[in-house]
Formats: C-alpha cells, sequence, structure tokens
C-alpha cells in the first residue's frame, strides 16, 4: 500500500470519528456525553492537522462548527461545456491550475441554476444544461484529500452562443477550450482527468446512463 493509499484511508477514519463526535454533540441532552464528545472532536481535529501538516485553526474553519445539526457531506457541483471537441477549463486563482467551473451549491438554487450560475461567473459564458452524467463521492476518487465530506455533482451543458468565447473572471485568471490531448495542470483537489473523459464519453452518446459512484 502506497503512503497516498495510507494517509487516505488514515483520513477517513478521522473523518468519520469527527463526524460522530459533531453529531453527538448535536443530539446529546446530557452535559457530561457534550464534554466527552468536545474532547474527541478536538482529538479528531488535532489528528487532522497533523495528517495535513496545518495549524489547528486552520483544520477547525473547515470542518466546525456543525454542532446543531447531523453532519453530512457538502455538495459540488461541475459542469463540462464541449465545443469543436475541446472542452472548457477555467483557471483558478487559488492554485493556478485549471478545473471544470463550479463550486459549492448555493442554497435557494436548483442543482442546474447552481451549474448555469457558476459557469457564468467563472468563465462569462450562457449555458444550458443537457444531462447529469456523474455523481461521484470525493474521498472515494483520486481526487487530492480533503478533510471535507463532498459529493460532487457533474453536468454536461451547451453553450447558447454558437461561438462561444470564454474569458477571466473576478473568480478565474483565465478561461478556455482544451483538447485532451493538450490539457494544462489540473487542479486535482476539484477535477481529475477522468472527469473530462467521462463528459467527452456522454457528449459522444457513447455513455448514456449516469455514473454513480
Amino acid at each position: 500500500m502506497s503512503s497516498l493509499e495510507v494517509s487516505r484511508n488514515w483520513l477517513e477514519r478521522i473523518k468519520k470519528l469527527h463526524a460522530i463526535a459533531e453529531s453527538g454533540l448535536a443530539f446529546s441532552p446530557e452535559e457530561f456525553d457534550k464534554e466527552r464528545f468536545e474532547e474527541i472532536s478536538l482529538i479528531a481535529r488535532e489528528m487532522m492537522a497533523d495528517l495535513a501538516n496545518l495549524p489547528l485553526a486552520s483544520i477547525s474553519e473547515l470542518v466546525t462548527p456543525f454542532h446543531k445539526r447531523y453532519v453530512t457531506p457538502q455538495v459540488e457541483v461541475r459542469g463540462a461545456v464541449i465545443h469543436n471537441n475541446q472542452i472548457l477549463l477555467v483557471q483558478e486563482k487559488s492554485d493556478g491550475k485549471w478545473t471544470l467551473p463550479g463550486g459549492y451549491a448555493d442554497v435557494g438554487l436548483t442543482p442546474v441554476q447552481n451549474i448555469e450560475k457558476e459557469i457564468l461567473e467563472e468563465s462569462g459564458l450562457r449555458v444550458s444544461t443537457t444531462t447529469l452524467y456523474s455523481v461521484r463521492h470525493k474521498a472515494s476518487g483520486e481526487y487530492r484529500p480533503d478533510v471535507r465530506e463532498f459529493y460532487k455533482l457533474y453536468f454536461l451543458c451547451e453553450a447558447d452562443d454558437e461561438k462561444p468565447r470564454p474569458k477571466a473572471s473576478m473568480e478565474t485568471s483565465d478561461a478556455g477550450f482544451f483538447s485532451m490531448e493538450n490539457l494544462p495542470e489540473l487542479s486535482t483537489g476539484r477535477v481529475i482527468e477522468r472527469d473530462l473523459l467521462d463528459a467527452f464519453s456522454f457528449h459522444q452518446k457513447r455513455q448514456q446512463v449516469t455514473i454513480i459512484e
């Protein structure tokens, strides 16, 4: 087993421990139990910080406070726009790498409204969503490990303009269409090459049943 696989296994155990502790804090009526759950939550966050080589405060900002709700995965939406056998990617300001446009799903919007908004904000393109082509559990894929839990929804979209011209925005450094043979460096915490290949498979009608993993 590689060191990355070992790290992933430890991270998954720690995240489960943290979720149990935070759910206990949300639902336990006993003060004595809450003290124990708080201690378990702190230990889990300390373990995450050690594993990620980050300050405890940074980890705590990402995963707490849950306290008054049951701990569930967050939802992320990503959209694939294919034009002339090339796929739309945007360059993230945070790491300088490239990804399918998207991000956290906002409250009050449908999944389709969310992804069409994200693509417009990050690339300037107005699109129409055609299908949900993949639902993935981030921690089960080959993404860069994350202390948070995500369900990732991938949509195939079509540009409303016959000659789409993507551009950078307040949220991105650049945007453009790329062939699979000439991909820039991907931001693997957000997207991996398989996500792009699956999009092409759906676009070319080779795959027509949503991939669920």
